[in-house]
């Protein structure tokens, strides 16, 4: 279980993009890469930004697919082609003035550890390989691509006591 003030300090949400926010398979069309996004994890980005939670991504790979989602959820930031992460986490922190134990990261792979290991809460998707637990405060159910993100924001956001006022509009 994740103290109540350790999820108090979240105030953004860090994904990496393939294998957490897609399925991590990659299809090549005509003339330009092909990635699948959960239109639920979408939906859960949108209420987290309406939360107050600054929202973006760190992917090792760069790609139009993510460039395009990225501003279609009007993610607040976006890292690509990143190949050690942890470089471009500290980079993170200081253009946008966050602490470490202010950001929650989602990632699926081995070069995720070094985020891992500074972020005020880790998370793995449920299909990631078992030996990133020991790196991480939880795995959710779902796989990457399949809801993980949505199911991520959904339990942050009640813990957080911010579920409710979410709801609100729905109701």
């Amino acid at each position: 279980m994740i103290a109540s003030e350790k999820t108090a300090e979240i105030k953004a949400l860090i994904m990496d993009i393939d294998g957490v926010l897609t399925d991590g398979r990659i299809g090549y069309g005509l003339d330009q890469e092909m990635k699948f996004f959960h239109v639920r994890d979408g939906h859960g980005i949108k209420m987290a930004k309406r939360a107050g939670l600054k929202v973006g991504a760190i992917s090792g790979r760069s790609a139009t697919a993510n460039r395009i989602r990225s501003a279609e959820l009007g993610l607040d930031f976006i890292y690509e082609g990143c190949k050690k992460k942890g470089e471009t986490f500290s980079r993170l922190l200081s253009e946008t003035g966050l602490q470490a134990n202010e950001c929650l990261y989602i990632g699926d792979d081995v070069v995720d550890v070094p985020i891992f290991r500074r972020a005020g809460i880790a998370v793995t998707v449920a299909d990631a390989p078992d030996y990133l637990d020991e790196y991480c405060d939880f795995r959710t159910r779902l796989a990457g691509g399949y809801g993980a993100v949505r199911e991520v924001i959904d339990w942050l956001l009640r813990e957080q006591g911010k579920w409710a006022g979410q709801m609100e509009r729905y109701l």
